[in-house]
């Protein structure tokens, strides 16, 4: 037998390796959300890039890059794409801020089941004995759109 092998053991760890954490969804951004609902609306219409694009006197690749998230578009741009398809630029940025709080409220729900959930995360809610309602911790929606603010 060599020196080498006699030097060599196997290494037997005292705890387990900590499991690996499932990663949450990214924070969703606000270009995301907003080239979402003008797709959906533009292919709801069953229109082409190129009519929407004519309509709102941008160029094609540029309202393509807009609707794929890669480009933070000015709200004149915006405003001339939601007319073009038949929309205010208030009803896209509602159904921008609509897809907002529910990916919010699933990635809440997701982090919320998730192991180590309790682990040293603060809440966001407040934790005061009464709320909106008078009792522990209901609370009611309050504001126009239901608890959500948004603001241009």
């Amino acid at each position: 037998m060599s020196i080498r092998a006699t030097n060599q053991a196997d290494v037997i760890p005292r705890r387990p390796l900590p499991a690996a954490v499932p990663a949450l969804p990214r924070e969703p951004l606000w270009r995301d959300l907003v080239g979402e609902v003008l797709r959906r609306e533009r292919q709801a219409q069953g229109r082409t890039l190129k009519d929407v694009a004519e309509a709102a006197r941008i160029s094609m690749p540029y309202l393509s890059e807009v609707e794929r998230g890669l480009k933070e578009a000015s709200s004149e741009v915006l405003a001339a794409a939601a007319q073009a398809l038949g929309l205010s630029l208030a009803d896209v940025l509602a159904l921008a801020g609509e897809r907002l709080v529910s990916l919010t409220a699933a990635r809440s729900r997701s982090r919320s089941l998730g192991p180590g959930a309790a682990g040293g995360r603060r809440s966001v809610r407040p934790a005061g004995p009464a709320g909106p309602t008078g009792s522990a911790g209901a609370t009611r929606p309050s504001g126009p759109m239901g608890g959500v603010l948004l603001a241009a």
